[in-house]
C-alpha cells in the first residue's frame, strides 16, 4: 500500500535541505535516513533521504543528489510516498496509522452523522482530522481524547464530543446548546479555546508553505 507521508516545502539555506510538511504520525519511522520514497508526480523520484533534522519545530530533509538551493526549490510541493504493509500496526494497541483512520466514518455520540475523514495532519501542537461534510465543506476535529471519545475500525466510525463552538453555525444544533426560547447559549472557556485553535489550524493547514 502506497500512502503520502509529506509534502516538500520551501528550500533552507543554501545546501540542498527542504522543510516538508509532515503526514505520518511516525516520521522518524518513514522519513529517515536511508528512506527511498516514491513521489507525486512520480517523475521526480524516487528520493532517497540522506538527512534529516529539526529546525525551529519543523523538519528538514536533504535527499541524495540534492546540493544547492535551486535544486532544493525544484522540488517544492512534491509529495512524498512510502511502501506501507496494509497489514502493519502500531505496538500500542491505542495508537492508529493514518490509513487504518482514512474514510472514517465521524458521528456524534447520539449517531448524528458529521462526515468522514479526507486527511489527517500532523502539526507540531496536535493531530487533526479533516472531515468533509455531506455538502462538500469541512471540519477541523482536533484528535485529542476529550473530543474523539471512540474509534471503532470494525464499524468503519469514530465518535466524537466536539466543545461548543467547533461545530460550524450550520451545525448550531449539535454545536452548542439552546434556551427553550431559541437563543443561544455562550460557549464555554474549554469550547472558545478548542473552536480557536481548530480554526488556527485550519488556517495554517490552508496556508502551508506559501
Amino acid at each position: 500500500m502506497q500512502l503520502v507521508v509529506a509534502r516538500i516545502g520551501r528550500a533552507h539555506g543554501i545546501k540542498g535541505d527542504v522543510t516538508v510538511e509532515v503526514r505520518t504520525d511516525e516520521p522518524e519511522l518513514r522519513l529517515g535516513p536511508g528512506a527511498v520514497l516514491a513521489t507525486e508526480p512520480a517523475h521526480a523520484g524516487p528520493l532517497t533521504i540522506e538527512t534529516g533534522r529539526v529546525h525551529s519545530g519543523r523538519l528538514l530533509l536533504r535527499f541524495e543528489g540534492v546540493r544547492d538551493r535551486s535544486a532544493a526549490e525544484a522540488l517544492r510541493n512534491i509529495l512524498l510516498i512510502a511502501e506501507v504493509d496494509p497489514e502493519e500496526l502500531p505496538d500500542d494497541p491505542e495508537e492508529f496509522y493514518d490509513h487504518q483512520l482514512m474514510d472514517l466514518d465521524v458521528v456524534l455520540g447520539d449517531g448524528t452523522e458529521i462526515g468522514r475523514i479526507t486527511e489527517i495532519s500532523h502539526l507540531p501542537s496536535q493531530d487533526l482530522f479533516i472531515v468533509e461534510r455531506a455538502d462538500g465543506s469541512e471540519v477541523m476535529i482536533p484528535f485529542v481524547e476529550e473530543i474523539v471519545t471512540e474509534i471503532d475500525l470494525e464499524e468503519q466510525r469514530i465518535v466524537i464530543e466536539p466543545p461548543p463552538g467547533l461545530i460550524d453555525e450550520s451545525e448550531a444544533e449539535v454545536a452548542s446548546a439552546r434556551d427553550t426560547d431559541g437563543s443561544t447559549e455562550d460557549a464555554d472557556g474549554a469550547g472558545r479555546d478548542a473552536a480557536e485553535q481548530a480554526k488556527g489550524a485550519a488556517d495554517d493547514v490552508r496556508k502551508g508553505d506559501a
